[in-house]
């Protein structure tokens, strides 16, 4: 699963990609969830871990059992496929990288390590240019609050009141590295259950106040996997764990 997760997941928002390759990228990642949840509401015993278990099958070339081409049969997981590998392509467009695909149009293999080093790359850039005053804000509401509520005054004069935020007693630290914040925001709202909003994932952890950029774009990133559903009312999201609310 991780040529997956080295592009699909990473939104190009974070480059200065043109509308068309934003909108391009947004029908896709539509075309993802809407295959998904078809699959699913059609079949109640295909779940997400099901059918991206299989689908890493699919990847590395193995035989497929009989159980695996019954699951198949209902998940569809070569149309899951398709729909990954032309989202990688398009990430792979936006951010300028088309170094990385083949003579098919489709992201080489083994490439997760140049990603990684790219990305790590773009962001030292980024930080870069923070230094030096120029912020380019992917979600304004979660970074830049006041500057979106001074905004939402001046258009309506009326602020939704902010949610009540209970912190546990005792925080755990949030993680420094992405792929354990990914998995630590993951973990939560896989135990605890129910819906999350930004706010209250960010008072579960030491410094999560200061780290709700990093919360937000970890949050679309389970989202975009699948992992996560989201749930708008008004200016707030709450995510849930998928699974928990396939059970509920």
């Amino acid at each position: 699963m991780t040529m997956i997760y080295s592009t699909a997941i990473y939104s190009c928002l974070f480059q200065d990609s043109l509308p068309k390759q934003k909108q391009k990228i947004r029908e896709l990642g539509e075309r993802l969830d809407s295959h998904r949840r078809r699959v699913q509401a059609q079949y109640l015993d295909v779940t997400i871990t099901g059918m991206y278990n299989l689908l890493e099958k699919l990847r590395k070339g193995e035989a497929f059992t009989e159980g695996d081409r019954a699951y198949n049969d209902k998940a569809l997981v070569s149309t899951l496929k398709q729909i990954h590998d032309e989202l990688d392509a398009a990430v792979l467009d936006a951010y300028g990288w088309q170094d990385l695909k083949d003579d098919n149009g489709r992201m080489k293999e083994g490439i997760d390590e140049i990603i990684l080093e790219r990305l790590v790359a773009l962001n030292a850039e980024r930080a870069e240019e923070e230094r030096n005053g120029l912020i380019r804000w992917l979600r304004p509401e979660y970074q830049a609050p006041n500057e979106v509520r001074t905004q939402q005054q001046v258009l309506t004069g009326v602020v939704e009141p902010e949610e009540t935020v209970i912190a546990p007693v005792e925080q755990k630290p949030f993680p420094k590295q992405p792929k354990e914040q990914l998995a630590a925001i993951r973990d939560l709202l896989r135990t605890s259950g129910g819906e999350w909003s930004i706010e209250q994932i960010a008072a579960q952890f030491k410094n999560g106040g200061r780290n709700k950029a990093a919360i937000a774009e970890n949050l679309e990133r389970l989202e975009w996997f699948g992992m996560l559903l989201v749930r708008e009312e008004g200016q707030i999201k709450r995510w849930q764990f998928a699974e928990m609310q396939q059970a509920s």
